[in-house]
Formats: structure tokens, sequence, C-alpha cells
């Protein structure tokens, strides 16, 4: 099969510099350091300020719902915006600044104040911080689909992005530590407000570094549009950018290789998300019948390996794509992380505990060989996109799938509830679970995202856009637009 793969180089012309790589993929740390600092601090509301955890999760949860409208609305802005400095870098640059400054004073929370002021005050603010992340992460994403027409160098770049965004959680582990230690802070109230600041400046600090030194291949495109629009008069441009707006939303969700990346995505990731509690309930439980401590030094030990070879692995499956293809090297990946599960089945043994770390250099495939190769490939569909309707919709499309996975990770995290539930768990008994419990616990850790990563492998089995393919859509825009190539405007 591999013989019969047809393989284009990447011309100098479609490269693009590490230096410019490593300017996108600082977005991706602005992008998850957001992410991460937003959901490990919040622990500070239950333990520093005495909220109810169910008013805690509530604020995790509700303002996510505001995602569901702000994320396409602000991709299709994105795709439809003119001005001179193109359709995406405004939006970094101010989404940046607004999101780091919003994020300081979100945890400026005065002391001695009522549940009900305190659940207030972080509600609004959590409202305001996550449209202000979206207008710079939404725009950030569909700039990295069109700032290379090649292949393969879009693997390259998606794998250096990567890369870099998974150095956020290394560190967020300790954010607890450092707002609690006391050589640093006074408390965990103090400790919140101060490393607030801290995150506030490197986002700002960082997150404007994409708008100011990467440049836009299609930023004309934006401009044609805009103008377009304006020659209606105001109310029937209104009425037509808002009909333009579902018509972009209802084409890109009825695009059948976008959903397969999207299902594809949806089954490794959350089948990954699902169970990401159990392993912790199985070794400690299982492999130490009960013993806390030790359990969790040894998923401890686990967990960071695993972490530390996601590393290796995007740098393997960045290259592995650009020998076989994108398909071929998901089905590799994908692959190998289905032996991670099943060794849980093994090494999980509580005659030979140390065990517990194999499987973790198998499962770090899984999520670091998909957020390679999946962003890559959308930006495949965007340029078939063009070609079946004319118009470029990559805030459209990395808005939906983002917003999908945001999502599924939500129901996820319910979801292994109700399986922990399912089990018969009590955490009561401690380390005297009742077999059946034992043996479900194990089954769902392992069974589950085997079998969700079996069906995502047949799924992009079906995806059509090989690079054959790829380059064919390529050669036709190309002609269309009546250059070879597009240019770095």
């Amino acid at each position: 099969m591999i013989n019969n793969y047809k393989h284009y180089e990447t011309a100098l012309d479609d490269r693009i510099s590490f230096s410019q790589k490593l300017i996108y993929g600082l977005g991706a740390f602005v992008n998850n350091l957001l992410a991460a600092a937003i959901g490990g601090m919040m622990i500070v509301l239950n333990l520093g300020f005495g909220m109810n955890p169910a008013l805690v999760g509530l604020l995790g949860g509700l303002p996510r719902l505001l995602d569901a409208f702000t994320d396409p609305l602000m991709g299709f802005i994105s795709d439809r915006t003119q001005s001179k400095w193109g359709r995406r870098r405004p939006y970094i640059f101010v989404g940046a600044i607004a999101a780091g400054i919003i994020f300081a004073l979100l945890w400026q929370l005065p002391r001695e104040q009522s549940e009900t002021f305190y659940f207030v005050y972080f509600l609004v603010g959590s409202l305001l911080f996550y449209i202000a992340y979206t207008v710079f992460a939404t725009p950030w994403v569909a700039l990295g689909y069109e700032l290379t027409p090649d292949y393969h160098e879009r693997t390259r770049l998606m794998g250096v992005q990567n890369f870099i965004g998974q150095m956020p959680y290394l560190i967020a582990p300790w954010f607890l530590w450092i707002m609690t230690y006391e050589g640093l802070f006074k408390d965990q109230i103090a400790g919140s407000a101060g490393l607030a600041i801290i995150i506030a400046l490197v986002v700002i600090g960082i997150g404007i570094l994409p708008a100011i030194f990467l440049r836009e291949r299609f930023k004309d495109i934006g401009q044609a549009k805009g103008e377009a629009d304006t020659k209606e008069g105001t109310v029937r441009s209104m009425i037509k950018i808002i009909m333009d707006f579902f018509k972009g939303f209802i084409v890109t969700v009825k695009s059948g290789p976008f959903l397969k990346l999207c299902l594809a995505t949806f089954l490794v990731f959350n089948g990954f998300m699902l169970i990401s509690s159990f392993q912790f309930y199985v070794i400690i439980y299982y492999v130490f019948a009960g013993d806390q401590t030790q359990g969790a030094e040894y998923a401890g030990y686990a967990g960071t390996l695993q972490s530390i070879f996601t590393f290796v692995v995007i740098a393997f499956v960045t290259w592995l794509s650009t020998k076989i293809g994108k398909r071929r090297a998901f089905f590799v990946s994908t692959g190998v992380s289905i032996i991670g599960y099943a060794l849980k089945w093994i090494c999980y043994n509580p005659d030979i505990p140390f065990l517990v770390v194999v499987p973790s250099p198998f499962l770090a495939f899984g999520l670091g060989g998909l957020f390679v190769l999946m962003p890559s490939m959308i930006a495949d569909v965007v340029d078939l996109d063009e070609l079946n309707t004319h118009e470029r919709r990559e805030g459209m499309y990395g808005s939906i799938f983002w917003w999908m996975v945001k999502l599924g990770l939500s129901a996820a995290l319910v979801g292994g509830g109700y399986l922990l539930e399912v089990t018969g768990f009590d955490v009561a008994l401690e380390g005297d679970q009742s077999a059946s419990t034992i043996f479900l616990l194990r089954v769902f850790d392992a069974g589950i995202p085997i079998i969700a990563s079996v069906i995502a492998i047949w799924a992009i089995a079906l995806f059509p856009i090989t690079e054959e393919k790829a380059h064919e859509v390529r050669l036709e825009l190309e002609k269309r637009r009546g250059k070879p190539g597009s240019k770095i405007s």
C-alpha cells in the first residue's frame, strides 16, 4: 500500500521559516495557558473563598455555553473582516490584550464577601473573559490554516505549535502549590490574585507576537466580501450578513470530510477524557488496594512520563506524516495508543506495581498525534471547500471544530461521573471495593477508549483527501486565482 503512495516534495516557496512556526506556536502556548489557568485556579474559589463546590462547578460550565454562539460568530466575523492589517491579526492583537487584562481582574476578588457576590462577580467576569479569549483564539486558529498551501508543511507547522502548546500543561499542575506557598504569598487568596497578574503579563506579552510578525495569504478575500456587503445598503447588508452567516455555518457542518475529522477527534479525545480519572481509581483501589498515598505517587509517575513522551510523539508523528501521509500517520498513532490501553489490563498489576508506567509512552500517541494531524487535515478541507463554494472559511471551520472539542469535553466529564456511579464505587469502602466494581473500573478504563479509537480509525479510513487529492485541489485553486501559489501579503 505504501509503495503506491504518491508523494510531493515541499517547494521552497511553500516553506514556513522556523521562526514563523515558533511564533505561531507561541499562540498555542497562550491558548493552552489560558485554558489550563482558568480551570486549574478555580479550586481556590472552594478552598480559599469557601464557595459551595456545586456553585464552583456551575462557574466552570455555564460560561462555556456561550462558546456555542461566540465561536462560530467570531469565525464568521474574522473570515469577512476587511482591514489593511488583514482578517486575523487585528483580533489576535486585541484579543490577547483583552483576555490578559480581564483574566487578571477576574481574580482580584475582595475578601469577606458573600457567596452570592463571588458567584455573580466571577460569572460576569468569566463571560467577559471567554469572549475576549474567543476573539484571540478563533482568528489565531484560522491563521494557521492559511499560512502555507503545502500538504506537508501544514503538518510541520501544526507539529511545532502542538509541541509548544503542550508546555503549559507541564506548568499548570504547580499552580495550586504556587498560590499556596507562604514564601510567595500570604494565603491562597493573595496567591490567586498575584498568579493571575503574572499569567496576564505572559499572555499579553506573548499573545500579540503572532499578530505582529505573521502575515496572511488571503486578506484580500475579506476585503472583497466586505466591499460587496457595503454596496447593498445598511439594512440589506445586515440581512445579507446574517443570511451568509447561517449559510456558511450550514455548509460547514454539512461537509462530509470535515464531519469525519470531527467524529474521529470526538472519539479519540473524549474516549480518553471520559475515563481520564478511572486510571487513578484503578491504580489506587486495584493495584494498591486503597492506599491513596502510594497510588497517587505511582499515578503521578505514569502521568508525568506520558506528558514527557508526548513531546517525542509530536515530533515523530510530524515526521511520519511527511513520509506516509496524514491518514496513515493517524492509523499508526491511534493504533499505538490502542496497544497502550490494552497494556493497562496487563500492567496494572498488584503483584508488580511499577509496571503501571509501561503503558504511558504508548498512550501518549493518542492525543499527541491527534492534535498534530487534525488541524493540518482541516486546512486541506478548507481548500476543498473553497474549490466547491468559491469561499474560504478558515474561521468557521476552526471555530466549529474546537467548539465540538469543548462540548465533547463537557459531556465526557459528566459521562465519566455517571460511569463511575455505574461501577458501584463507594469511597466509604476505601480498599474494600467489590470485585464487580474493580472489574468494571478496569473494563471502562481500558475498553472504552479502545472501542472509540477503532471507530475513529474507520472514520479516517473514509476521509477522502489524500496527498494526491490535496495537490489536485491546490492546482485547481491556483489556476482559478490566476497565479501559481499564493504569495504572502
